[in-house]
């Protein structure tokens, strides 16, 4: 095969603005928060179907030591989304202190912030470092983030909130 005929299908894309590795084509223009006649500003909180961390449970990722789905009837509006928990007591406690308990980055994937984009995440792609929630689009993508976590934070927090924008 020649290499350079190889490469095409992804130099095209590049070229177009696109990225590889960390794009979602399921994500709806509701989710990536663009609507027709809006500006192209992202939502501070990533939200699908309204619900924060696709409906999941932040304060989980800390006390349960992973993702637990969230219900309705505990539920918390913060950021413009709603927040979605497992017990009242996990709620009560995001709502006292939401900061501790939210994800980097609005809960976009962090490899994407990283990369100066946003994506949407897996609940199931996830990492607490230095007591903060980090969440990625996939767990393949999340293998990529791990390769140099200290790096990949420094990055994103470069470019956050500034990937909102665009």
């Amino acid at each position: 095969m020649n290499f350079k005929f190889a490469l095409w299908p992804a130099v095209l894309l590049l070229g177009m603005g696109l990225t590889i590795g960390c794009t979602d084509p399921s994500t709806s223009s509701s989710e990536s928060g663009v609507e027709q006649g809006q500006a192209n500003t992202k939502p501070a909180i990533f939200a699908a179907d309204g619900a924060a961390i696709r409906g999941y449970d932040p304060v989980a990722y800390f006390t349960n030591g992973g993702p637990v789905k969230g219900k309705g009837e505990f539920s918390h509006e913060w950021q413009g989304a709603t927040w979605k928990f497992a017990s009242a007591e996990n709620r009560d406690s995001f709502a006292s202190n939401p900061e501790k308990y939210a994800p980097q980055y609005g809960g976009y994937c962090a490899w994407a912030v990283k990369k100066g984009t946003t994506a949407s995440i897996d609940p199931q792609a996830w990492k607490i470092v230095d007591g903060k929630l980090y969440l990625n689009y996939s767990l393949d993508v999340q293998k990529q983030w791990e390769g140099d976590i200290p790096g990949n934070i420094a990055e994103a927090d470069k470019n956050w909130p500034g990937v909102l924008e665009g």
